[in-house]
């Protein structure tokens, strides 16, 4: 009989969390539709492209926002069993508010790293495949910076030139053994600069140890600079906000793979935001199965749902805002990073561990 029970508990949780998962799904599929019709609206291509691009960019995004589905699909579920008085035959066989507790809980719990595990390695290839198809379509592509083996890579349209920049790798707000292509629209070379290191701090570039080598009548005149100026429409920041997006990184790839990203010039803060923001993800599973179950289990008679959904979606948003108002105090140095992606989780707990204590004594 336990054994029924407990598979009983355990498909119909999984079948509403998957079917909550699919409702946002295609909610989201419909939300999105409309923005990459408006990008593709005076691009030839066919009405699937956009749908295809909005399929595959979902997911990434429901992986995000997973806790907040988990909740919803466990305040759903338990709040029918009582409703339907499913909970009181479970007690009537032993299971307490306690038992049914920890068995969802500890299946969201379980969840979160089936997607860290499974389900992300998935979702980050898709947001690649997303990502590079778009920036094939974009029509403002004058503008291009990329890493790869070789190094970093920055194409630039001027007013009446074009520049592309090759870095061996950025050091902090310094570029490595850089070089710099200058060429006229017709793609002819006006001049080549090579540097040991440049300052990228602001839009003016600082070089150091230069060489120009300029064409003149099929010969190349080098001339040595110990230092020189240029303008860039890129600066530090600029560049550093353009490899913020972790999307197209799985928590393996970072977990294995993080002092070979920092080596290859990823920044080391976002790294480290990003690994532990998404470590964080099964518990907030965890933690918000046990909000759901402090809502629905402390009594059995049936109450007014509009009340509980109201109190669901507060809940949410209360979580939603103390999770990135803690976050901000970390990118702003005022905690340290990893304390302030972790301080919700540890804030929670001590409220769900209060609140599951008294709901196992009714």
């Amino acid at each position: 009989m336990n054994k029924i029970i407990f598979n009983y508990l355990l498909v119909n949780f999984l079948k509403n969390f998957f079917t909550v998962f699919l409702i946002i799904y295609f909610f989201g599929i419909i939300l999105n539709l409309f923005e990459e019709v408006e990008f593709f609206k005076n691009i030839d291509v066919s009405f699937l492209m956009p749908l295809i691009l909005t399929c595959i960019y979902i997911p990434s995004m429901l992986i995000k926002i997973s806790p907040f589905i988990i909740f919803i699909s466990s305040m759903w579920f338990m709040k029918t069993i009582r409703n339907n008085k499913d909970l009181l035959t479970l007690k009537v066989f032993g299971y307490s508010n306690l038992k049914i507790f920890f068995i969802l809980a500890f299946t969201s719990f379980f969840l979160g790293w089936f997607m860290l595990f499974v389900l992300n390695p998935i979702t980050s290839s898709m947001a690649k495949y997303y990502e590079k198809t778009k920036s094939t379509y974009s029509r403002d592509i004058d503008h291009l910076v990329t890493f790869n083996k070789n190094g970093l890579w920055i194409k630039e349209n001027l007013i009446s030139s074009q520049r592309i920049i090759n870095a061996q790798k950025p050091v902090g707000a310094d570029l490595v053994k850089i070089t710099i292509f200058n060429m006229d629209n017709k793609s002819s070379l006006i001049s080549k600069i090579t540097a040991e290191k440049a300052n990228i701090e602001t839009n003016n570039w600082k070089l150091n140890d230069v060489t120009i080598f300029k064409p003149n009548k099929g010969i190349l005149i080098r001339e040595k600079k110990e230092n020189l100026i240029i303008y860039s429409n890129y600066n530090y920041e600029k560049i550093n906000s353009l490899f913020k997006n972790f999307d197209t990184m799985s928590f393996i790839d970072i977990f294995f793979n993080s002092k070979k990203l920092i080596n290859e010039g990823y920044n080391k803060f976002f790294i480290n935001q990003s690994f532990h923001t998404m470590l964080t993800l099964p518990f907030f599973c965890f933690l918000m199965t046990a909000i759901a179950s402090i809502f629905t289990l402390n009594t059995l008679k049936k109450s007014d749902n509009f009340r509980y959904t109201f109190l669901g979606l507060i809940t949410c948003v209360f979580v939603f805002y103390f999770k990135d108002l803690s976050l901000a105090l970390g990118q702003t140095n005022r905690l340290p990073l990893t304390l302030s992606i972790w301080t919700p989780v540890i804030a929670l707990s001590f409220f769900t561990f209060i609140g599951v204590l008294q709901i196992n004594e009714k």
